[in-house]
């Protein structure tokens, strides 16, 4: 291979991580046209548009995504072959794409951001939307660098650790009728429920496990993120499952009254996971480290209180 395609297929590989002609000049340290004629050649060389224009944004074609796909983990090893000390946050400049619900961004964003100005002033982290669905397919097609959260379902190519198991609970309205007495699998499988479906789905693991005692519940109101539940039970006679974790500060200011649920909801492991292709990545392990030190801290300052209040049947 000739090195002016070398140099091409570095370009592409930002255009495809930036998702920006203009963003993939400024990690390359170019200026704007030089990265647009590399582009114009990249077209020809290749015979394929590459990127077409959605709105203000670029979108690459079927064969951009294939090409970036073969091409990206082996720059990144060449990259770090020749890269003798290694990643160094203070010097490196880097875009992180993050799938994950908003309640892991809640409790990371905040003190990843203060780690980024103090140690690493050029990382930039963008959020990306995430289901258990379509988080193994996020990351076999390099959409995203990271997920944090559970996969419906993985292959030997993801890697992953684990952080914390969540601890489910029942929450309604503090003058809800259904907080009087202790609440029966009757009552719970009548009552209109809420739920957090980040795929949109109206059905979850509380209804398969309704339905092993011959029972359904209707969901009345769904949502996608978790910081709408509180203001529509506390204004509706709604009730919800929920991990604990993500309603903490609304649950422990009494905002939201906690009952223990009639089932026992088994909860799926929250976990980060990466592709193996990037299991060598020292910039991605860097910020794995992070997440998971802020995650898990996060965790075992209030897991164990919110078992104890609400959830003491919990392991």
């Amino acid at each position: 291979m000739r090195h002016q395609e070398i140099s091409l297929l570095v370009i592409f590989d930002a255009i495809m991580t930036e998702g920006s002609i203009t963003r993939a000049a400024e990690l390359l340290e170019l200026t704007q046209p030089a990265v647009s004629n590399a582009l114009s050649r990249m077209r020809q060389a290749w015979n394929d548009e590459l990127f077409i224009k959605d709105g203000r944004n670029i979108q690459p074609t079927i064969y951009a995504q294939n090409l970036w796909e073969r091409v990206r983990n082996p720059l990144l090893e060449l990259e770090e072959a020749v890269d003798i000390e290694g990643f160094d946050p203070a010097t490196a400049k880097r875009t992180f794409r993050i799938a994950a619900a908003d309640t892991i961004i809640d409790t990371a964003w905040g003190p990843l951001r203060k780690i980024i100005e103090e140690q690493a002033p050029h990382i930039n982290l963008h959020a990306v939307p995430y289901t258990i669905s379509n988080g193994h397919e996020l990351l076999d097609n390099a959409e995203v660098d990271l997920v944090v959260g559970a996969l419906l379902d993985s292959n030997n190519a993801i890697c992953s650790e684990y952080l914390y198991s969540p601890c489910y609970t029942c929450v309604m309205r503090p003058n809800h009728p259904l907080t009087q007495t202790p609440l029966t699998l009757e009552e719970f499988a009548s009552s209109d429920h809420l739920l957090v479906s980040l795929s949109g789905e109206a059905s979850g693991y509380t209804d398969e496990v309704l339905a092993q005692y011959g029972l359904s519940r209707r969901v009345a109101m769904t949502v996608n993120h978790f910081s709408a539940v509180p203001k529509l039970i506390t204004q509706s006679d709604l009730i919800a499952i929920v991990p604990s974790s993500t309603l903490e500060e609304s649950i422990f200011s009494g905002e939201l009254a906690v009952v223990e649920p009639p089932i026992q909801i088994t909860s799926k492991q929250v976990n980060n996971y990466w592709h193996k292709r990037q299991d060598t990545d020292k910039g991605l392990t860097w910020l794995r480290n992070h997440i998971s030190r802020i995650i898990k801290e996060h965790a075992s300052a209030h897991i164990e209180e919110l078992e104890k209040r609400i959830c003491n049947k919990c392991k």
